[in-house]
This record gives C-alpha cells, structure tokens and sequence, in this order.
C-alpha cells in the first residue's frame, strides 16, 4: 500500500477507537532522515489505548465538553476516565532492563528471560552487561539479543514491543531515557527501595506477565519535559544545545558556590519571578513525589497535565510552589547581576553549568512514557504514597473521649 493511502486508514482508526500504537510509538519527525524500512516498522505488534470507564451508565462515564448556550458558559462534563491498552496483535518483542550489582535481580532477571523465551516464544533484548552475565551462568542464553552502539539504541522503539524494568524508579528513569522519541509500554516490577512508579511484584511475574501480554491492562501515561539549554553566545532561541528529556525533574542549584541562587523566571513571556535561594525544581506530577516533596511541592497525580514550579530553600517568607499548565513554556534565565552560575541537572545527570546570560528552556515533550497499572492509575498512585511514605498514617482517636470527660461523667 501507498504511504498516503496507510495514513489515510490510520487517522481513520483514530478518529474512531482513541490513541492507536503508530500514534504513540511511530517517530513522525524521523520519517524523512531514517533509512528503516518501513516494511520492519510495521511487524511490531500494534495496539490501541482507549477511555475505559466503570460501566456505560456509571459516574465515571463522562467527556470534556464545553458547552455555550444562551449567552451561558458550561462545562457540562469532567473527564474522569482510564486509559486501557488492547493488543491488536501479539507482541513480538521484549526488552528487559535491571538494577545493576544486585545478585536478587539477577536471579529473577535468568528466570524471566528463560520463562519468556520458553513458554512465551518471545524475542528478548537486554542491556550489553547483562547479556555478559547471562552467558558466564550458561551458554544456553545466546539466544538474547542486545546493541553495539548508540545507534542501535535509537531505533529500539521501531523493534520492542514491550519494556520490562527490574529495580526501583530509578530503573524506570532509566528505561525512559534511553527512549528519546516513542516510548513502548513499560511493565516495572518493584525491586528498590521505593516504588511511587514500580507496581507489580517480581514473585509473581508469571501472573502479571501474562495478564499483560494479554490484554487489555490499564496504562498510564506520563509526562516528560523538554528541556534545551541556550547560551548566551547564541543568535536565536533555535541555536541550542542538543535537548533532553526528564521523566522526574529539571533542578537548577547554586552548586558549590556559597551565594544564592539568582534566577530570573518567565511563563509564554510573562515574568513569573526571581528565585532566590538555592534553587529551582521544575517538576513532572510524576517527579511530584521525589525531590519536589522533599521542598514542600505538592504530591499530584500522575495523570494530571501540569508542571510544578517548586523553590528549593528560598530566601522569602511567601514563595509558595504553583503547579502550573501543560501547555506553557518556561523560560529561566541567569541574569548578568548574579553573583555565581547555576547548573542544571536533568533527573539526577547529565549536569550542565548555566553562566550569566544564559538560560533553560522547559515545555511538555510530545512524546509520554506509557506504564502498566496494577489496578489503575488512581489505586496505584494512592497504594504507593501509602505504603511508601505512609501518608498521613496516625493513630485513630479514641472513641471514648478524653479521660477527664469520663472523670466527670462517673461523678
């Protein structure tokens, strides 16, 4: 078929069924420059994402709709719904990412990869590293694949399926980051400390494996953030750095230096304010429960499109965080009056100095990283702010009041 007439009959299956796979998975922008064959793109297993709600006639069935009428602005319903995955055809393709120097996932890691290839037919990649490992415990694993360079790397969404992670968030990051386009659908299983985006239990991966390449299962996706560095040194706002994608967070920090940190700060234009203190973090509602909390930042669901705007330490008694749109630009900018440079850290790397008159551009990146859910996106969210940071556990009131109150009753 004509790739015309391909577009044609996918923007027709989106216009009526939601979010397909080549919508989510399929690099327009690479189109034009990449030399894979199309043919070999179009043999991952497809699927859709579509509103799943509890029941046709339940609370939960609802759209944004905004409705005018008689001079009268509505909005007549809230969105309040789940995004499911189907499988539309079998997935072919696994990769699997672990924790590494932990001898615990590297057991499980042996007893997936085996099960996967035996009972699943699965073809199964995984990192250089844990190739070496599996072949030094047996010869029998020569069947995994992996990558030689960089390159390789780029073109693993045209080839996985499915990403499995073992280990904690930080095993997520790092899967997301690896992905600087499409991202396939991650399955993670929780073997950290803790586990705010780490669901589903290693010892019954069977289970949860199967139930997943099956299909339908609940997903929710999260947002990234672009962020491009421009130099002062620069003739135009398209002169940057090359960019990078954070699933948590963007940091800017005084570093070593003893000053505050000055920082000027824009939304689409606007000034916002200058940061001064030690910092700024510009958050994801996913990073919402990491180095945000930790400076008094809201924790917000994950699939709420926003970004958080969170000082770190700042010298002012009425510097509260916002929580700002997804749609907005942010602009920081170290002015030429700052005493030091700031740097930037992208989810915990990749640090870069920002010297005066040079400044980070963040926005929404198009492309979000789809996770598994247990249950769903809510449950989820709510298990693990529970029994990770045992939010708000205390100890019930007594139902028999205070113990003078009872003093004086018996008298």
């Amino acid at each position: 078929m004509q790739q015309n007439e391909l577009d044609k009959i996918f923007d027709e299956c989106c216009m009526k069924h939601g979010i397909c796979s080549h919508e989510v998975l399929r690099d327009r922008g690479s189109d034009s420059s990449s030399n894979v064959d199309r043919s070999k793109m179009m043999r991952k297993a497809s699927f859709k994402l579509s509103w799943w709600c509890k029941g046709e006639n339940g609370d939960q069935h609802k759209h944004d709709i905004v409705s005018f009428e008689k001079g009268n602005i509505t909005t007549a319903e809230r969105s309040s719904k789940q995004i499911s995955l189907k499988w539309e055809s079998d997935p072919q393709t696994v990769l699997i990412l672990t924790k590494p120097n932990s001898v615990s996932v590297r057991i499980l890691c042996a007893q997936m990869v085996r099960w996967l290839k035996e009972k699943k037919k699965l073809n199964i990649y995984v990192e250089p590293r844990v190739r070496a490992e599996l072949l030094t415990e047996s010869s029998d694993f020569n069947y995994v694949q992996t990558w030689k360079d960089d390159q390789e790397i780029l073109l693993l969404h045209t080839k996985v399926d499915l990403v499995i992670t073992l280990g904690g968030d930080g095993t997520v990051l790092w899967a997301a980051s690896m992905f600087k386009g499409p991202v396939p659908p991650i399955v993670p299983f929780s073997l950290g400390s803790l586990g705010f985006m780490t669901p589903f239990h290693s010892e019954h991966f069977k289970e949860c494996l199967d139930s997943v390449l099956r299909g339908p299962v609940s997903i929710t996706l999260r947002h990234r953030l672009l962020c491009r560095v421009i130099r002062d040194a620069a003739k135009n706002e398209y002169e940057t750095e090359e960019p990078l994608l954070v699933l948590n967070e963007v940091t800017i920090d005084r570093g070593i230096s003893s000053y505050l940190t000055n920082l000027e700060c824009y939304c689409d234009n606007s000034f916002v304010t200058c940061v001064q203190g030690d910092g700024l973090i510009l958050s994801t509602t996913s990073g919402s429960t990491a180095y945000s909390l930790a400076a008094g930042g809201s924790m917000v669901h994950p699939q709420v499109p926003g970004i958080l705007f969170t000082p770190i330490c700042p010298h002012s008694l009425s510097f509260r965080p916002l929580i700002l749109p997804e749609h907005v630009t942010l602009r920081i900018v170290v002015p030429f009056n700052s005493r030091s440079p700031a740097w930037a850290s992208f989810d915990g790397k990749d640090r870069k100095q920002l010297a005066a008159g040079d400044a980070l551009l963040c926005s929404m990146a198009p492309c979000p990283v789809p996770t598994a859910c247990q249950v769903d996106s809510t449950s989820d969210f709510l298990s693990s702010i529970q029994d990770g940071l045992h939010w708000n556990l205390r100890k019930t009131q007594s139902f028999d009041g205070p113990r003078e109150l009872q003093d004086i009753i018996q008298i």
